[in-house]
């Protein structure tokens, strides 16, 4: 339900002043405070936390929960209470309208619904806290930084800290709170418990975030220097400001993670989801690339050169080939032309990335013929022409490469036929001799499943 935020003269409202700007009926807000979800004064007034109370019922109504629902967790367990107090220790605070805020800031008003736009709040009352981000992005206006990029910026910090507040959350619950209560804490011990381990935790949080956007900024600062001392300088694209840069650009995945959700189910593939990513994560940033993204699977880096991207994609490859257990990993790399956007980069280098990985093997990390033209006279690796091949959605062909490493090659491994993990001489569950040949499980569920229809499996 999409509200006009009124906002009366006195901190307190009528039940009248709470309906006008919730945009909930009198009667539905009567029925509200006969459950105990607000609560009005001797003098029937109601508070600013009244506001924010109704919001969080209308965000659960929308969800589906009923009005009971919410009434039987507010008396066990203070879900809106808490989340009420959480944010606001101090209480709400004055609200302000658009039109007060801009006011008081000295912003144009256009501007100023801009921002908040950008910061997916538009419709959301505003408090202090609001006035003061809109008296920020009137300094960084006024100190002569672009509309267009502070509304960038403004996009990227909302988006990325969103992520960090819903991790926070998210670990939280599962942890803290389902932990407590697997010991059997419930009612207003749980609730007591969850707030001495929050309490505990809270003056950690912004000194964390601070720290790690000072490393962030360390290792982005080392890149920007490559802006000004190499050729690789950022370009214009179609006219807009100059974000246009030639990066390596590497997509991963694992080759048979369908199968291994499907069989093993989403707890195996989530573990070695974890997994993989702290390999990821700690050799891209051993060989200065950056995760740009991830889904699923899938991981997307990018690289200011081919070289340490070559070498990255090979180390993570080796190192996930040593890990017991594991299925194996595929992957591209691309030299090509990308244009930075709010955090991430967008183009048709990442197309061609994408696409070519998919035509990659087990253990097989495909180069494109732009990238393999930037790493001639690299040793310790060897390549193999491919030939051209044509991809769905692309115009031309692209010629491709295979890379290995010279090293010498790890221990044999065997592939399950059922989900593809793989593994070594001695982690194998279970051994099937079919036809001669050996088939090799990494568990007695894929042997179970195997055995149910043995000619999906094995041709």
């Amino acid at each position: 339900m999409k509200t006009t935020c009124i906002v009366p003269d006195s901190p307190y409202l009528s039940v009248e002043e709470l309906s006008a700007a919730t945009g909930e009926p009198a009667e539905r807000l009567q029925e509200l405070r006969s459950l105990g979800l607000i609560r009005p004064d001797a003098g029937e007034r109601f508070a600013p936390e009244d506001i924010e109370r109704v919001r969080l019922v209308q965000f659960l109504e929308r969800r589906q929960i009923p009005f009971e629902t919410i009434a039987r967790g507010e008396r066990d367990e203070a879900v809106l209470t808490s989340v009420v107090d959480f944010l606001y220790p101090r209480g709400i605070g004055r609200r302000y309208s658009l039109a007060q805020a801009v006011d008081i800031v000295g912003l144009d008003a256009d501007i100023a619904r801009r921002v908040r736009d950008a910061s997916a709040s538009s419709d959301e009352p505003m408090n202090e806290r609001d006035v003061r981000m809109l008296e920020e992005a009137k300094v960084a206006l006024d100190a002569g930084f672009p509309e267009a990029a502070l509304l960038r910026l403004v996009r990227v910090y909302a988006e990325t800290l969103g992520r960090v507040a819903e991790a926070e959350v998210r670990l939280f619950h599962f942890y803290v709170h389902e932990g407590l209560k697997a010991t059997g804490l419930a009612g207003h011990g749980l609730l007591e418990g969850t707030k001495a381990v929050r309490n505990h935790m809270l003056p950690v949080v912004e000194p964390m975030i601070r720290y790690f956007h000072h490393r962030g900024l360390a290792r982005s600062l080392r890149d920007d220097m490559l802006l000004h001392l190499t050729a690789n300088r950022a370009r214009r694209a179609d006219g807009d400001p100059p974000t246009q840069l030639q990066l390596a650009i590497v997509f991963l995945d694992i080759s048979s993670y369908t199968p291994i959700t499907e069989v093993m189910g989403d707890a195996v593939a989530a573990r070695i989801i974890v997994r993989l990513s702290e390999l990821v994560r700690e050799t891209t940033m051993r060989f200065d690339g950056r995760v740009v993204d991830r889904i699923g699977d899938a991981f997307l880096l990018v690289f200011p050169e081919p070289r340490s991207a070559l070498m990255c994609a090979l180390e993570i490859e080796r190192r996930t080939a040593a890990e017991p257990q594991f299925p194996a990993l595929r992957g591209a790399l691309h030299w090509g032309d990308l244009v930075y956007q709010e955090g991430g980069y967008v183009g048709g280098s990442l197309n061609i990335a994408s696409r070519v990985a998919t035509e990659a093997k087990p253990h097989q990390i495909l180069v494109t013929a732009a990238a393999r033209g930037e790493v001639l006279g690299l040793s310790g690796v060897r390549f193999t022409a491919l030939g051209r091949r044509q991809f769905k959605g692309l115009v031309k062909e692209l010629e491709l490469f295979e890379v290995r490493s010279d090293d010498v090659p790890g221990a044999e491994r065997a592939r399950d036929p059922v989900c593809g993990m793989e593994t070594g001489p001695t982690e194998a569950a279970a051994r099937l001799v079919v036809d001669g040949r050996e088939a090799t499980f990494c568990s007695e569920k894929c042997l179970r499943v195997y055995l149910e229809a043995p000619h999906r499996y094995w041709t």
